[in-house]
């Protein structure tokens, strides 16, 4: 099994974090689709390798953490114990002989060690940086987990009716639509994740 993550940083939107279940004499077929990081695929050949994935993989599972769960999770927990928490629900709803994740701690060792405690699974669990470039099941993943994200994006510009970008602080057309949004309706909109300090300064300056 693989997992990885799609949207921890954004300031707009979702996490999401997906896990895909490969037989292992599989993993070749990946590789020969072209399986890779999906943040080095244009947005079509995600679409289009995510179908693929999706009939190779013996199961998968993709668990959304919105941005009100974000906001509450932060008021008792750091982020890197959100990201323990998520991957863990990932691995109770899947099973493998053993997980490999794009690990969401800088000590990937210690990543690996709390989701295998947190989620009491029986499978060997071990966690890399760059995963997703080194290992083709947790590429896949990441295809999942972005193409999921990248779909809710597209969700929220068309219920809010305007351009929101990549959803990401470093994003100008973000900080665009949250500060067009604050200034119309003098509160940040409920997609943000109100507890981000770049949501913070921007309802500061007007409100």
């Amino acid at each position: 099994m693989g997992a990885d993550e799609a949207g921890k940083g954004p300031v707009i939107g979702s996490m999401f974090v997906a896990g895909v279940v490969i037989d292992e004499d599989r993993l070749f077929d990946l590789a020969a689709l072209g399986v890779k990081d999906s943040k080095l695929l244009a947005p079509a050949r995600r679409e289009a390798l995510a179908i693929r994935i999706e009939k190779i993989a013996l199961d998968r599972y993709v668990l959304e953490v919105r941005p009100e769960v974000i906001d509450e999770l932060r008021k008792i927990m750091s982020m890197n114990e959100i990201m323990v928490r998520s991957f863990s629900k990932v691995l109770e709803n899947l099973s493998a002989d053993r997980a490999i994740l794009d690990a969401a701690d800088v000590k990937a060792e210690r990543f690996a060690r709390r989701v295998k405690e947190v989620s009491k699974t029986s499978m060997e669990v071990v966690a890399e940086h760059r995963a997703d470039r080194n290992h083709p099941v947790v590429a896949a993943a990441s295809i999942l987990a972005k193409v999921r994200r990248d779909l809710s994006v597209r969700e929220i510009e068309k219920a809010v009716g305007r351009e929101i970008g990549s959803g990401y602080p470093s994003d100008p057309a973000t900080i665009r639509f949250l500060e067009s949004w604050v200034g119309e309706h003098g509160d940040l909109p409920p997609v943000a994740r109100q507890s981000w300090k770049t949501a913070e300064r921007i309802k500061a300056r007007f409100i």
